[in-house]
């Protein structure tokens, strides 16, 4: 062997050992290959990720470790976009640093630990088949996505709720200019009513022109639909059922195939804790007939093609594989438990201010991590900007379905200090 082979040999097998060189935590993060932590690296000193014994503060210390959030400041609005922990962040690190350092091998590789990984992995958690997801950059493409494949014609009826989200309202406000398809509205109040309401509701405004129902499984201000029982209504009326997910997945266990939609929509950048820009689409096998894509000509039930074509973000998708280790490590009752001690500490904390009044309902109507309340005479809007001026608390304002509510959304990295220092300002706050 000549000693230039020798030398190629040896750059490439260097290349093959070490073409990530980001440390353990980001490369062991996607399941590509990587040398020995970088000196100081943090994430190798963090405590080991396992399930905590209870809700509490202390139960969960190990766990808020992982999260890169300034000291002193409360993030309080993961309904917004949620907070990735570390993992998460150095995985789509290593992602981008592989894809740079070797394209066409980082790529590949990427591609194959979204395929062989991510999606197997987000359909294990949702209990649903590989084949009946397509990854998204967020619900709002995945609610388009679903709408647009929907087969109608001008005069069909599609039936949405008064408390859709925007990007749940607006395909079907596109199909209605471009194609004459009807939007029928049904007024859902807020808080929510009983289960039996809802329903009378619904069946109320379907019509013989009624074709589809679209509706979130949680609102945006955490109210909680009964997404089985209105997807049952659907299918015995012949109905296509499209649900919102985006503030559902992350917060509590969703079994799609128990709730009997044909297609659901999502974001993983919330409550998933996944890096921003990602999300899927499920639709079911036997709903491939109803909702086809709005892409590829030559699509079959058996390669329905869902997903727009191109390069997408190979790193970023990636990531989503260390959102779900992650979450799945810890245990979706567990996160659920722990949202909910949030909120209930919250709520009974919130009873303690003058003028408050709580708009989130009982256990089975609201999600376990949002809270909306009014305060007499405090316009929701100012108040974001006062409270994340004096104490570092991030929250969101809630002005509509009749409200000037705030909203605090309680993650499992938040603590009942960091609530607590809320509502003592808010009890301040005036005007």
């Amino acid at each position: 062997m000549t000693g230039a082979r020798a030398g190629n040999d040896r750059r490439g097998l260097m290349d093959r050992r070490e073409w990530l060189r980001l440390g353990a935590t980001g490369a062991a993060a996607l399941g590509l290959p990587a040398c020995a932590a970088r000196e100081g690296d943090a994430s190798a000193e963090l405590p080991p990720l396992r399930a905590p014994a209870g809700t509490g503060d202390a139960d969960w210390d190990d766990v808020r470790a992982n999260f890169l959030v300034e000291p002193g400041t409360a993030y309080l609005n993961n309904a917004s976009i949620g907070m990735p922990p570390r993992q998460v962040v150095d995985a789509v690190a290593a992602g981008y640093r592989a894809m740079a350092e070797l394209p066409a091998r980082g790529r590949s590789d990427l591609g194959a630990r979204i395929a062989e990984h991510v999606v197997p992995g987000l359909a294990d958690l949702f209990s649903v088949q590989p084949d009946e997801l397509t990854l998204t950059r967020n619900a709002s493409e995945a609610l388009h996505l679903q709408s647009i494949g929907v087969a109608l014609s001008s005069g069909d009826e599609v039936l949405i709720t008064s408390q859709e989200h925007p990007a749940g309202r607006r395909p079907w406000e596109f199909r209605q200019v471009r194609e004459g398809v009807r939007v029928n509205e049904v007024f859902i109040p807020s808080p929510l009513p009983p289960e039996e309401e809802i329903l009378s509701r619904f069946e109320d405004a379907i019509t013989p022109r009624t074709r589809a129902v679209a509706f979130c499984h949680v609102t945006r201000g955490g109210h909680l639909y009964p997404v089985e029982a209105i997807c049952g209504l659907a299918r015995e009326r012949g109905l296509v059922s499209l649900v919102d997910g985006a503030q559902a997945v992350g917060q509590f266990p969703v079994d799609l195939t128990s709730l009997g939609c044909d297609a659901y929509s999502v974001s993983l950048h919330k409550w998933m804790l996944a890096p921003a820009g990602t999300g899927f689409l499920f639709v079911r096998r036997d709903a491939r007939d109803r909702i086809r894509t709005a892409f590829a000509p030559d699509a079959t039930p058996e390669q329905p093609q869902f997903g727009p074509p191109g390069t997408a973000a190979f790193p970023v998708r990636a990531a989503i594989g260390t959102a779900v280790d992650f979450v799945a490590t810890l245990g979706l009752e567990a996160v659920e438990a722990r949202c909910r001690f949030l909120s209930d500490h919250l709520k009974s904390r919130l009873a303690e201010v003058n003028g408050v009044t709580l708009l989130s309902g009982a256990r089975d109507r609201s999600a376990p991590g949002s809270t909306i309340f009014e305060k007499e005479d405090l316009d929701a809007v100012a108040a974001v900007g006062a409270i994340e001026a004096s104490i570092s608390s991030h929250i969101d304002e809630h002005q509509r379905d009749g409200h000037n509510a705030i909203r605090i959304s309680t993650h499992i990295y938040n603590t009942t200090e960091q609530v607590d220092r809320f509502v003592e300002a808010l009890a301040r706050t005036t005007g």
